[in-house]
């Protein structure tokens, strides 16, 4: 059975998930993982959740503020061999609501070209493209999406 927990960005579970995202994220981006690193620091991160599987953790992701109105989602990543479970849903879907319960309007995010999952993950759960944003403007590789999250 999945677990999904609240907690923050110091958490030992979430540390050890980033640097497995890390190591894939830097075989996907090739020659521009180093741009894309420079935006992943956690030191801004306050609001993490974990999914564990049988006491195990196997999943993360994370939200930070990105403007008044606006969270971004941030740090998504399942262990591959947990993939297709419906994981990265909820770790999405409680992500929103925390947001929600922060007082945003909605979610935002950015994901790359070479990431055909995050992409259908994103879109399964609602969100829709917009025009890149903040540091993603003219960025080819990057995709940004936005999802009005207030019930």
């Amino acid at each position: 059975m999945i677990e999904i927990s609240r907690t923050q960005a110091i958490d030992p579970d979430f540390i050890e998930l980033v640097i497995d995202l890390d190591k894939e994220l830097a075989v996907r981006d090739g020659d521009d993982h180093e741009f894309y690193d420079q935006f992943n620091k956690l030191d801004k991160i306050e609001h993490v959740v974990i999914a564990y599987l049988s006491g195990s953790p196997v999943a993360c992701g994370a939200i930070k503020k990105y403007d008044e109105k606006r969270m971004e989602i941030k740090r998504m990543f399942v262990k591959p061999d947990c993939r297709g479970k419906g994981i990265a849903s909820g770790l999405l879907m409680e992500l929103e609501i925390w947001a929600e319960e922060l007082g945003y309007d909605f979610c935002i995010l950015e994901t790359g070209v070479n990431q055909p999952e995050a992409i259908a993950l994103y879109q399964k759960n609602g969100y829709l493209q917009i025009p890149n944003y903040g540091q993603y403007q003219g960025v080819e590789n990057s995709l940004c999406f936005e999802k009005f999250i207030k019930t």
